[in-house]
């Protein structure tokens, strides 16, 4: 048997897919208590140091997937931490890749998603050095507006971006591509964090956009009155979907 620990990605469609073959998703490692032994795949999000421990703890095997760039940001909270830094998580607090990143910073961590968290932001010993880094497809402007903000406290502060330059490269081009265009549509899961921000990005340039998560999501009466539509996809979106949008708005333009 395969399971994977949280949803594989953040796209429902993937996740059915995998469990038509066969593929159980669970959530905690108590879920996999008295289920016959075998692979738990960890989910691209990654997670807490304990988690990994108490898997082999029950007999299990574990393929890692974690993402690369969400697994160099555990490498550098635990290290950091270790040196007496504070770490700062700059992301969504409810999102797993941000709770899987605190799982691995020690005592002292504090995750900053708002202007007014980081408002808050105040530590009992002024000299204490501090550590931030961001969730891999936080917003990039958004984590400089939090970094300005904390700066200016006068810590000690080591900032790494580490916002996936994929991330930061589709958002860019997705605000370009929402600015010259009447219509802009953004696919992806509901869940997807990346796909969210892809959305307000776009929002904030073009009035008409729209967040789909298939063709089926998409209306596309809402499109007739328009001359030029533009089309972005989160990072988890299979290319079969954003094929299916993008024939389909050309067959009706």
């Amino acid at each position: 048997p395969i399971y994977t620990f949280g949803p594989i990605i953040h796209n429902e469609e993937v996740v059915a897919d995998l469990e038509k073959k066969g593929v159980q998703v669970i959530h905690s490692t108590d879920e996999l208590k008295g289920r016959p032994k075998g692979t738990v795949i960890i989910r691209s999000h990654g997670v807490e140091r304990k988690i990994y421990d108490e898997i082999k703890a029950l007999g299990f095997e574990i393929v890692d997937a974690t993402c690369p760039f969400v697994k160099k940001i555990h490498r550098i909270v635990e290290k950091e931490s270790m040196e007496g830094k504070h770490i700062v998580i700059i992301g969504d607090e409810s999102h797993p890749e941000v709770q899987g990143i605190r799982g691995w910073a020690g005592e002292q961590v504090t995750v900053v998603q708002t202007p007014e968290d980081a408002e808050r932001f105040e530590l009992p010993d002024k000299d204490q050095k501090v550590c931030i880094v961001a969730q891999t497809t936080f917003n990039y402007n958004k984590f400089k507006e939090l970094v300005e903000i904390i700066s200016k406290k006068r810590y000690d502060i080591v900032v790494l971006n580490t916002i996936c330059n994929a991330t930061k490269e589709r958002q860019n081009e997705a605000r370009q591509i929402a600015a010259r265009v009447d219509a802009m549509v953004v696919i992806g899961d509901k869940r997807s964090s990346n796909t969210q921000k892809l959305f307000e990005i776009c929002k904030e340039e073009c009035l008409n956009t729209y967040y789909i998560q298939t063709l089926d999501d998409l209306d596309i009466n809402q499109l007739r009155s328009v001359e030029s539509v533009g089309i972005t996809a989160g990072a988890s979106t299979p290319n079969k979907i954003i094929e299916e949008v993008q024939n389909n708005v050309r067959i009706n333009f």
